[in-house]
């Protein structure tokens, strides 16, 4: 039986992508050169929103989200004030601005709101590339269990 193809989206996606209600299970940190690294993340990330006769339906995917060259990274996340169970967060939206240094080099700045608990992420980074680590699940949830994240 063969494999499902892996998707991959890029940085010139991002106009056609969305990632409101996406899980994010996991991020790390991979150091660079010169300052800057790797800002990586372990989403599910919602391909499709299904509207039914009574409710919404969802095609799901575990996905990778890497935004390369990262720097002024800053993260806020408060389990505490909402009096959060600690569990994966949410993300509202991701949205970007362009940023062009005074020696002319055009990056961006991104900014992930998450919508669960309440918090932010900000930092400036050229771009990103998204890879669908394992198959797509339709789901009346959105986000997977551990067992529907596993490798397929």
């Amino acid at each position: 039986m063969s494999q499902p193809e892996r998707k991959r989206w890029t940085t010139s996606d991002f106009e056609s992508m969305g990632w409101h209600d996406n899980a994010v299970h996991a991020f790390r940190i991979e150091e660079g050169e010169d300052g800057e690294g790797e800002l990586i993340l372990d989403i599910d990330y919602i391909e499709e929103w299904l509207s039914g006769e009574k409710h919404f339906e969802f095609v799901v995917c575990p996905a990778t989200l890497q935004f390369h060259q990262v720097t002024d990274l800053r993260v806020s996340l408060d389990y505490v004030s909402p009096s959060a169970g600690l569990c994966p967060f949410s993300l509202h939206e991701i949205e970007r601005e362009e940023h062009v240094y005074p020696n002319g080099y055009a990056s961006f700045a991104w900014a992930l709101r998450v919508n669960w608990p309440d918090g932010e992420i900000t930092f400036r980074s050229p771009g990103f590339t998204q890879s669908q680590t394992s198959a797509s699940v339709r789901s009346e949830r959105q986000s997977l269990r551990p067992a529907e994240r596993s490798e397929s």
